[in-house]
């Protein structure tokens, strides 16, 4: 049985969007961030389908109404809209797509989850999905598709922070995770950061916080250059454990330095900003921005990582605020699912 992982950058069929409501953290600025998603949902629908989970879908309907004709709705009750760590994970099993279905369980059971932590499997007992389209299920393991990045030939990327934090999956050793994850992936290999973090992350340093692969060849990463920033120690450790990884072939990757954004606040709380949190779709990057200097930078720089996609900055100021940003609102399902 060959099974593949794919990567961001492979075609996709949909990305899948989980809307706010007010019994989400969001009620306090609930009209905020309706409008980032209305603006991700419209930047998303001009290169592929979205695939909309909500509580009301009437009420969602009605605000994308010019672009309804490139949704799919499926109303089901929600705690959160964190998609990335409660939406499927798709393999190829045998080149047919399966959604895998782990547990979510609100970050190592920080937030509550009981109603997120369904959603996967709610939307494949819906008539969404291709008949070819398989499903397993692993709720017997913790794991957020936040916390890994796919090159789609047989690396994982991924942070020890994160897979080996406590409340996830603490009666299992690093050596037991790497098994499990090797054999439901099809994996050749890990490669473990052991450094890498930002001040106000509740993820545990997802890796698609940190660093990401912009094909196989290559890295984008959080770079910290201020030797005041309270992240400069710990980012600039995660930079030199970068540059010892080898591809396959042993030689390295190419290194994509992403700038540090301004530092962003909420009640004096600094915020994770990041734009490593950037979603690859159909012909495009979407880029989270912050309304700062470093914008410009981190999309030009991105913009020659992928030099045959469209890089498009999405306004994530709003999204911040609750901890998270582009990448972390979205899932996307590649071809074959629907």
């Amino acid at each position: 049985m060959a099974i593949q992982l794919p990567p961001e950058w492979i075609p996709q069929c949909c990305v899948m969007l989980t809307w706010p409501h007010e019994e989400t953290d969001w009620n306090y600025i609930l009209e905020d961030v309706t409008r980032c998603y209305i603006n991700i949902a419209h930047e998303i629908a001009k290169r592929e389908r979205l695939l909309i989970v909500c509580q009301n879908e009437k009420k969602v309907r009605s605000l994308l109404s010019d672009i309804e004709d490139r949704i799919l709705f499926c109303q089901m009750n929600t705690n959160d809209t964190w998609a990335r760590d409660h939406g499927p994970i798709t393999v190829y099993v045998d080149g047919q797509p399966c959604m895998y279905d782990f547990q979510f369980n609100g970050w190592g059971l920080k937030f509550a989850a009981n109603l997120d932590n369904q959603i996967t499997r709610n939307l494949y007992a819906s008539d969404l999905f291709s008949a070819n389209t398989g499903y397993f299920n692993f709720l017997h393991y913790v794991l957020e598709g936040g916390s890994i990045e796919s090159d789609g030939d047989g690396t994982l990327l991924t942070t020890k922070e994160c897979l080996l934090s406590k409340n996830r999956n603490e009666h299992l050793q690093q050596e037991e995770i790497e098994a499990f994850l090797k054999d439901i992936f099809g994996l050749k290999r890990i490669l473990w950061l052991s450094h890498g973090w930002l001040a106000g992350d509740d993820t545990d340093s997802h890796i698609d916080t940190l660093a990401r692969f912009c094909g196989k060849d290559a890295i984008a990463y959080v770079q910290c250059t201020d030797k005041n920033d309270e992240h400069y120690e710990e980012l600039k450790a995660m930079e030199e454990e970068l540059k010892t990884f080898k591809m396959e072939d042993g030689s390295p990757y190419s290194l994509i330095p992403l700038p540090m954004p301004d530092a962003q606040y909420e009640d004096d709380f600094r915020l994770p900003a990041t734009y490593a949190n950037f979603l690859i779709i159909n012909g495009a990057v979407l880029v989270p921005t912050y309304q700062c200097k470093q914008d410009t930078v981190a999309l030009e720089r991105l913009q020659k990582a992928f030099p045959n996609h469209e890089v498009v900055g999405v306004d994530c100021t709003t999204l911040i605020r609750q901890h998270g940003s582009l990448h972390c609102v979205t899932m996307q399902l590649p071809l074959g699912v629907l």
